[in-house]
């Protein structure tokens, strides 16, 4: 979600809105966190890009001036970078926030509405296979369990998280979790909890959603015969903070959390025996200036050795090299994204190509990645799409 998180706080639709409204290299040392446990999980090998355009998937706001018209897909070059050829897949509402299942065949997006709901789209042929409520409002963020057989929700307005079984053509069935965030007490200036993620661990045996309305990460374990939800965990920022996303490290001993409202981030330990996050000390986002920043979310190289943060306002990239087997961040740099309001960002699955979706321009830019240095140089000119706030490609 996108709202000014310090001046208006009290519903999830005035944060889309704002949203679509209107280099000196730097050193940040975060200390790490507590001591990993043993037995890491193994570092993915990084995959290679095919030959040939590959498909970029476009989320986008519909009931906006100017907005969308949904889902729309897109094809970028994974070597020049270059996107091309937009056209519609599937005309969802609000589709703010879009994902594709683990055997490619099927897309997922939210519908973010007072009265939320989840949407599976056919790739094949953009046939949509059904649309099931989430139970809550706004949705704004959704993913799906390794094992392919759980959709994953996150319900901003409502500060709730839900499950969704998947059947075997893809299709979400009757929602067989809902669970609202009760505890602790909603942060200063908050009016209740606001659910901003739900994501499953890199080890698979816990879940995890961020709430920003609570200041609190929130792990549960998932229980994979009934899709069911038992709370095991809470890992609080400081009062005020307002987490938005985690993204894992590859060894998945390690997290990296983006505090939207007091503009900071933190490296986390995780323990994957347990599902216990430790959230260490807030650190910089890379943003300076006379903008008011938002962080919005990082994503990790394929081999772990670089970060890069979204920021709303700065409107930039941070990069960072991750240190200490991913227990310290350290800032390099900030990139201009050349668009306004960065609100996700994406890499391709090798890891050469970073994608940022401009809210308020209205347009994707494309980073080459050198994966030596993590450096960023641009790919071409960005290229435009209505109040695009999702893009992944594959």
């Amino acid at each position: 979600m996108d709202m000014d998180a310090r001046t208006d706080r009290d519903g999830w639709s005035r944060r889309r809105f704002v949203g679509a409204m209107a280099g000196t290299a730097a050193v940040v040392t975060v200390p790490a966190p507590a001591a990993p446990p043993p037995d890491p999980a193994p570092v993915p090998r990084r995959r290679q890009a095919e030959p040939g355009p590959r498909p970029l998937y476009l989320g986008t706001y519909t009931s906006v001036e100017g907005g969308g018209k949904g889902v729309t897909v897109a094809r970028y070059d994974p070597v020049s970078g270059a996107v091309t050829d937009a056209e519609s897949l599937a005309e969802i509402p609000d589709p703010s926030y879009v994902t594709v299942h683990p055997d490619g065949h099927t897309l997922y997006a939210v519908d973010e509405r007072e009265d939320g709901a989840v949407t599976a789209v056919r790739l094949a042929d953009g046939q949509v296979l059904g649309s099931r409520s989430t139970g809550g409002s706004g949705p704004c963020h959704l993913s799906v369990h390794p094992s392919g057989r759980w959709l994953l929700s996150a319900n901003y307005g409502s500060g709730s998280v839900a499950v969704h079984p998947v059947d075997a053509s893809g299709a979400p069935g009757e929602r067989t979790a809902l669970v609202t965030h009760a505890a602790p007490a909603p942060g200063p200036g908050q009016q209740g909890p606001h659910a901003h993620q739900f994501i499953t661990s890199p080890d698979g045996g816990h879940v995890l959603s961020v709430d920003l309305g609570t200041d609190t990460v929130y792990t549960y374990r998932l229980d994979t015969e009934h899709g069911t939800l038992t709370e095991v965990s809470q890992a609080h920022t400081r009062p005020g903070a307002g987490p938005r996303h985690l993204t894992f490290h590859p060894n998945g001993r390690y997290a990296y959390l983006a505090n939207e409202v007091d503009d900071t981030v933190a490296v986390c330990a995780y323990d994957p025996r347990t599902g216990r996050l430790t959230v260490g000390e807030p650190q910089s986002s890379g943003a300076s200036g006379d903008a008011t920043n938002y962080p919005a979310q990082f994503v990790v190289t394929p081999d772990g050795g670089f970060a890069f943060l979204a920021n709303r306002g700065h409107d930039s990239v941070a990069r960072y090299a991750v240190e200490e087997d991913g227990a310290r961040l350290r800032l390099l740099d900030t990139v201009p994204v050349d668009g306004d309001f960065p609100r996700q960002l994406a890499l391709a699955p090798d890891g050469r190509l970073l994608f940022t979706a401009n809210q308020r321009s209205g347009t994707v830019s494309v980073f080459h990645v050198d994966t030596g240095t993590g450096a960023l140089s641009r790919a071409g000119e960005p290229f435009a799409s209505p109040v695009v706030v999702c893009a992944v490609p594959l």
